[in-house]
């Protein structure tokens, strides 16, 4: 296994809380995203909105919501393979130029008055097709950007305060905007948005991959599609660090985190209220999930996140269990907050600690089965607690959902001790930790 190692960031006070911002590509990449991703929480909130209005039906909310999804789902593993084989910035470059056509030929209908039911699930399963390929191009691409490990966790939890300030902003400027016009100006302006990733990515400058690596990636290029599959899944499955993470990410995923489907019925039937109800729920979901992803931006080394996972997963599973038995819009709020918090806490922890200790010519692989545990889960969460809340209603289906996370909180904490044995000879390589080798084996190490 190839590592680079680590050189433990020299700032002092609150400067290394931004240290991944040094990078002049990783600047470029923050800026260009800022804004479009501000466009993309447009896009989401205008679709749901367009699909009611036509419809009138949450059976077919769930469908677009499915129809955006599977296809990730079915994808992402061989997308992986692709990501590791070709170059990531072209990857991105190709993603985004697709997501603005989709974006615009969606503006278009809509503006046009053409647009049916058909044509948006048509086009949400394009997304959804593009995702594949986008989300593990971009998880792989931070490494490249940041040119090594040592700012790799710092630019991974910038980039989720990015999301969620994006996530702040952008459906309120939605909500707005839909009230004035309708929602085509959203999606018009979500795909004019793209312009300014595709130019981030067009003005960023890349070092070429270390000798090592490009030997250890050409070797393996030319090999068929699927040995390239099985040898990425071999890893995850044998691994035990990736596979105990994965697995209770996935399982937070498919439990979890499809609570927000259910959310409508909460802010109407539970707490008696009306949009303005919804729209303070999933506020308080954003500043939990916004402080947690600030909490992480101060942490100065990797070091001490594996024990995040597990305390983030409980703190979820809690805050589900109050939710569901909450019937005032003041509790609700407050839990929230720590929904919010464990939620991105353990998403970012999970993410940071792969990136940091998977092989770079398996990146994009093992990143596309994060986006299988992240995005391929909801789809089926989503129909699983559909089914649940109409036998048993919303509340107890948001219950049983807390009580499996932590539940699968507590699995994981009985394999801790496994993974930290497998993973500290990788941070002792990388220079997170000290090694406890004889001093002549850590002078040499040292120089």
């Amino acid at each position: 296994m190839h590592h680079r190692t680590v050189t433990k960031p020299s700032s002092s006070g609150l400067a290394h809380a931004w240290r991944a911002l040094r990078h002049r590509n990783f600047r470029l990449f923050f800026a260009g995203q800022s804004i479009s991703l501000i466009g993309t929480w447009m896009t989401r909130i205008a679709t749901s909105w367009l699909v009611y209005s036509l419809t009138k039906s949450p059976v077919l909310l769930g469908t677009v919501s499915f129809a955006g999804q599977i296809p990730t789902f079915l994808l992402a593993p061989f997308a992986g393979v692709l990501v590791d084989r070709w170059d990531r910035r072209k990857v991105l470059v190709v993603t985004q130029a697709l997501a603005m056509i989709q974006s615009l030929a969606l503006a278009f209908l809509t503006l046009t008055h053409r647009v049916t039911i058909a044509e948006v699930l048509i086009l949400s399963a394009f997304q959804g097709c593009i995702n594949a390929f986008d989300m593990p191009g971009r998880q792989s691409f931070l490494m490249e950007m940041v040119e090594g490990r040592d700012d790799l966790s710092n630019a991974i939890a910038i980039n989720s305060s990015m999301v969620n300030l994006a996530r702040l902003v952008g459906p309120s400027l939605a909500g707005m905007l839909i009230a004035v016009t309708n929602e085509g100006w959203c999606f018009f302006i979500d795909g004019i948005s793209y312009i300014a990733v595709i130019a981030s990515l067009l003005m960023m400058r890349l070092a070429p991959h270390g000798i090592e690596e490009l030997a250890a990636a050409a070797g393996n290029a030319h090999a068929p599609m699927l040995t390239q599959l099985k040898e990425g899944w071999d890893f995850v499955r044998n691994f035990v660090p990736i596979r105990t993470i994965l697995l209770l990410f996935s399982l937070v995923s498919l439990m979890g985190m499809p609570f927000v489907v259910l959310m409508p019925i909460f802010a109407a039937q539970v707490l008696h209220g009306g949009p303005h109800t919804l729209g303070f729920l999933m506020g308080a979901m954003g500043v939990g999930s916004l402080g947690s992803a600030l909490s992480l931006v101060l942490r100065k080394s990797v070091r001490g996140l594996l024990k995040m996972i597990p305390i983030s997963a409980a703190v979820f599973g809690a805050g589900l269990i109050l939710f569901g038995l909450s019937h005032w819009i003041w509790l609700s709020m407050l839990v929230l907050l720590a929904v919010g918090f464990g939620m991105m806490q353990g998403l970012t922890a999970s993410n940071t600690i792969i990136q940091t200790i998977v092989p770079e010519d398996k990146r994009g692989r093992v990143m596309s089965y994060y986006t299988v545990a992240f995005v391929g889960m909801a789809p089926f969460g989503s129909l699983l607690a559909g089914t649940l809340a109409r036998g048993i209603g919303a509340p107890w289906t948001v219950v049983i959902s807390g009580v499996s996370c932590i539940v699968g909180a507590a699995w994981f904490l009985t394999h801790m001790k496994e993974v930290r044995r497998v993973m500290r000879p990788i941070y002792e390589q990388l220079g997170i930790v000290p090694t406890h080798n004889l001093p002549e084996v850590q002078e040499a190490a040292a120089n």
